[in-house]
């Protein structure tokens, strides 16, 4: 499976792809390094989005996360939050079906963050959780960059 890694203010994070799709983005620096079109198409994307994300907009390329067709759902759903804005696990639990704990767990298991935006799903009195290697840090942190309000946190 094809990776490519690149520097981010947030660390290193690598790229997979497979059959002409995204299917991971990961914290940290991939073994292997290839520079397939898709990949480098992608990590210019991230170069972009770093610099400026209410310029770079949505993301272009096909993804395809492993998951549970229900977690798919979920996904989906978190590519429909524009930049900048942010929803709550119990809203968004409305939209898709399931319960804000389903949809913590779902966001959680995204295995393409920052393309598939689950940093923009909070709590109503506070950020949630982040699975990146910062945590809630590094979701305050792209939330931020965004320009999104945030909550309070403790």
């Amino acid at each position: 499976m094809p990776q490519l890694s690149l520097h981010s203010p947030l660390g290193p994070i690598t790229l997979s792809e497979e059959d002409g799709k995204i299917i991971s983005l990961d914290w940290g620096w991939g073994r292997d390094q290839t520079e397939t079109p898709l990949l480098c198409q992608a990590r210019e994307w991230l170069d972009n989005w770093f610099d400026d994300p209410q310029k770079a907009g949505p993301f272009p390329f096909p993804l395809d996360p492993y998951g549970t067709a229900y977690q798919k759902k979920v996904w989906s759903a978190l590519q429909e939050i524009p930049v900048g804005q942010t929803t709550t696990y119990g809203k968004l639990a409305q939209k898709v079906g399931g319960s804000p704990q389903s949809i913590g767990q779902a966001v959680g298991r995204n295995p393409i963050p920052i393309l598939i935006p689950c940093h923009r799903v909070v709590g109503t009195a506070n950020l949630g959780g982040y699975s990146g290697d910062g945590g809630v840090e590094d979701k305050a942190w792209l939330l931020q960059l965004e320009g999104a309000a945030l909550p309070h946190h403790a």
